[in-house]
């Protein structure tokens, strides 16, 4: 039997989405230097969207493209991320192909 599964690519999906960014950011960075002093940086490819990044050796934030997933407050080991859900009417809008 012939399998007819439709393998789907995350950056295919994500393009489909759509986001009404608020200027409050609904997630932020409560230290910065615990960041800095983070070795595993894990938020920066645990979360699907890449809202954090790592710039020689600082991690930024784009709150904007947030998926809402909460995986970044869960996987943090020092629990330095400051995560809610975005006001009413704001973030994230997903589309389905």
């Amino acid at each position: 039997m012939e399998d007819t599964k439709v393998k789907v690519n995350i950056d295919d999906n994500l393009y489909l989405n759509t986001y009404n960014a608020d200027t409050l950011p609904h997630l932020t960075i409560k230290d910065q230097k615990i960041c800095d002093n983070c070795k595993e940086k894990i938020c920066t490819f645990i979360c699907p969207a890449r809202v954090y990044e790592c710039k020689d050796g600082h991690v930024t934030v784009c709150y904007e493209g947030c998926l809402e997933c909460g995986a970044c407050r869960i996987i943090c080991p020092y629990n330095n991320i400051d995560w809610n859900f975005p006001r009413g009417g704001f973030g994230i809008q997903f589309r389905l192909a």
